[in-house]
């Protein structure tokens, strides 16, 4: 995992640091930031942005916005790209709050779901996920191998693993802090839901559906380096169990 080389802070006690891992997201952020700012106040929300070097100037847009001072924000920028799941560890480092969010920052996951995930954490949950595959939950705009492959990976994952979460391999979810901060995680590739989910099936779950959209701009980071590394963590995370 790369060293975060700054951090700014917006001040005051926050009640939910969402964490939001970019890499060339200079187009969507600021859309993303200027929605999560109406419900900021009544969640108590810090928002963790951790940039993996983006070519685009991602990083430098986030600082501009914390530099507005509207909704408290930390950069933590990265010196490469070392993938999605280090960078939700790497936030987790410096979120200040005692619950932790984690979305992604292409549009794909929609604001107005998060009050029902930290709610959920509130109410007594360790872990609420944000859904496709529950009462409420869909995907729009996918292109049918897209859906084909999220459903193979997803069934892999649950049956292998023998999840009983529909959606383990969701982006989108909230938790109590001190499951990030237990120092455990390989942080491979992009499914860090995964991991906490293998390691830890105890934990209380509640899942949340929602409406997952294609990414609002630029191009998708699915690629055959990031299904290796999903298929890399499953055969860890299997080594593991019948370890």
């Amino acid at each position: 995992m790369a060293d975060p080389l700054m951090v700014s802070a917006g001040a005051g006690p926050a009640r939910v640091s969402l964490i939001l891992p970019t890499y060339n997201e200079r187009e969507t952020l600021p859309r993303l930031i200027a929605a999560l700012r109406p419900m900021a106040p009544r969640l108590g929300l810090e928002i963790v942005v951790v940039d993996d070097a983006s070519p685009d100037g991602t990083a430098d847009v986030a600082a501009a916005l914390a530099a507005e001072g509207a909704v408290p924000i930390r950069l933590v920028r990265r010196l490469g790209k070392a993938g999605l799941a280090s960078a939700v560890l790497a936030g987790a480092v410096v979120a200040s709050a005692p619950i932790i969010a984690v979305m992604d920052s292409d549009g794909s996951h929609p604001p107005e779901a998060l009050p029902a995930l930290v709610a959920a954490v509130e109410g007594g949950a360790d872990l609420a996920v944000a859904s496709r595959y529950v009462a409420g939950g869909r995907i729009t705009q996918w292109p049918v191998w897209r859906r084909l492959a999220s459903r193979v990976a997803t069934t892999g994952a649950r049956t292998f693993l023998r999840l009983r979460v529909r959606d383990p391999l969701s982006g989108y979810f909230a938790l109590r802090r001190e499951i990030l901060a237990r120092g455990e995680y390989w942080g491979v590739g992009f499914k860090i839901l995964l991991e906490i989910l293998a390691r830890h099936p105890q934990l209380r779950v509640v899942e949340v559906g929602y409406r997952f959209t294609d990414r609002a701009a630029g191009r998708s980071k699915l690629s055959p380096r990031e299904i290796t590394a999903y298929l890399r963590l499953l055969g860890r995370l299997l080594v593991d169990r019948g370890s």
